[in-house]
């Protein structure tokens, strides 16, 4: 059991950051998922530097797996672009624990905001289970600072039509030999053509994974357009016929 103590303000961690390249789309603006990426590596840094890291519970057997994740964009990053991301333990709900972030580029523009649930999974039984700290404090003494006011949404079942259908390759996965999180939403955005993403960017993004997909495994995408701009997703994992994540995305229009 890791025996740390911290002040409030050690909690929030700034990751700076710059967008290169390789993580931009075709008019150079930060792709959807290099911003989700941004956020998961900075609640890795935050995790490590606080005693409750992989190194820290894998021994255990024990890893994080992101549950739920909700984002609001308030514009696109540009290629080249510096900032930084902050990120901070905000509270657990039920077995949830919440984490919030906010990404602000180099004039403190806030770019984007999130909330996100975070789940501690057991390797053998793959539940989820509450951890113990001696200071379990650390994990709500900022519930009332907010990426979101909110909390990650949870998704509903989509009825929709097909809009692809994936098999799951060698560069989909991550460490866990599993999908890995940002793959969900390149998946999701791929959905639509070339067009519709010089015009548009994503505004308000949520996620729920809800099982693991392995290698090998065949994904079908259903979407649902739920309003002007707006669009919900299933992804069903047709080798096992479940459900393993949802999404919803709205966006806004960049004409």
């Amino acid at each position: 059991m890791p025996n740390q103590h911290h002040p409030s303000g050690e909690l929030i961690l700034s990751m700076p950051f710059t967008v290169t390249s390789a993580e931009t789309d075709m008019y150079g603006r930060a792709r959807l998922s290099a911003l989700i990426n941004l956020f998961i590596q900075s609640s890795i840094q935050s995790a490590d530097r606080l005693g409750f890291g992989f190194s820290d519970f894998s021994p255990q057997k024990l890893f994080w797996v992101l549950s739920r994740i909700s984002v609001e964009i308030t514009g696109p990053l540009q290629w080249t672009q510096t900032g930084v991301v902050e990120t901070w333990p905000k509270d657990i709900d039920k077995l949830l624990y919440i984490r919030d972030f906010i990404m602000r580029d180099s004039r403190e523009r806030v770019h984007a905001r999130a909330t996100s649930g975070w789940l501690m999974v057991d390797m053998e039984t793959k539940r989820g289970k509450l951890i113990e700290l001696e200071d379990p404090t650390l994990f709500f003494r900022l519930k009332e600072r907010h990426g979101l006011m909110h909390r990650p949404e949870k998704l509903g079942p989509v009825h929709g039509e097909t809009v692809a259908e994936i098999k799951v390759s060698y560069f989909d996965l991550d460490i866990n030999r599993h999908v890995t999180t940002t793959r969900y939403f390149d998946w999701m955005m791929d959905t639509f053509g070339h067009e519709f993403h010089r015009n548009n960017y994503p505004q308000a993004v949520s996620a729920n994974f809800i099982k693991e997909i392995k290698p090998g495994e065949t994904i079908r995408i259903v979407r649902n357009q739920t309003g002007a701009n707006s669009y919900c997703f299933e992804g069903i994992n047709l080798s096992r016929d479940n459900t393993a994540f949802r999404g919803a995305i709205t966006f806004s229009d960049t004409k």
